[in-house]
């Protein structure tokens, strides 16, 4: 990543979500500073870094997918933990035969915004309360608190896509209801703060990335359909 790409990255306008962070932080910043006091200074500083940081971690990057119909996409930015063999989430009602799925970690540095691995028709969204172990982990796909998509692509295939909260996430948003009909790369989602994405391929389809590759969500290729 050039310079110049990297500078636009880190300052990308934020989400919408950001706003009441943003009006938190930016009131209490203001405040604290307005005193004489050093205390409440202390404070103001403190809410003023945790602007700053809002700015950051709500990033909202322009992205541009790479032409083709047959190309499934990253959902998200971040480094890939695992690329394995398992069963689709259950709620998902995409049988019980193990596909590949790929696993995606976001850490508090990345950009948190989901984007559409397909063009395709929201068939099932399922939430599920749950635990916050750190997100890496293979079994937070199990005990975490996350939210499950099937994608249902024109040929009728189905591809999951599961939002799955972390250590430090505590919110999960999801943006696009059964029925909505999304293209690839579109923006669906947003977890906050540190989070993972699973993404659960269609039956005879490989993935084309390793484990410990990084992704960015939007244009990185997962696999061909």
């Amino acid at each position: 990543m050039s310079l110049i790409q990297s500078l636009k990255l880190v300052l990308s306008p934020p989400h919408r979500a950001a706003t009441p962070f943003l009006a938190a932080g930016t009131l209490v910043g203001l405040l604290g500073r307005a005193t004489p006091w050093r205390a409440t200074r202390f404070l103001g500083n403190a809410g003023i870094a945790f602007t700053a940081f809002c700015l950051y971690f709500f990033r909202d990057p322009k992205r541009t997918p790479p032409p083709g119909s047959d190309l499934v996409l990253a959902s998200a930015d971040g480094r890939i933990t695992s690329v394995s063999l398992v069963a689709p989430p259950v709620a998902l009602e995409m049988g019980a035969a193990p596909v590949w799925r790929v696993s995606t970690f976001l850490s508090v540095l990345d950009v948190h915004i989901n984007r559409m691995p397909v063009a395709g028709q929201v068939t099932k969204v399922a939430y599920h309360a749950g635990k916050f172990l750190n997100a890496s982990l293979d079994k937070a796909s199990e005990h975490n608190e996350r939210n499950e998509l099937r994608l249902t692509l024109a040929d009728g295939r189905n591809i999951g896509v599961v939002q799955i909260a972390g250590l430090i996430a505590r919110r999960i948003l999801c943006f696009v209801e059964e029925g909505d009909h999304l293209e690839a790369g579109e923006r669906f989602g947003l977890i906050r703060f540190g989070s993972r994405t699973d993404v659960y391929l269609p039956p005879g389809v490989e993935p084309l990335v390793t484990e410990g590759q990084t992704m960015i969500g939007g244009e990185t290729v997962l696999a061909k359909l």
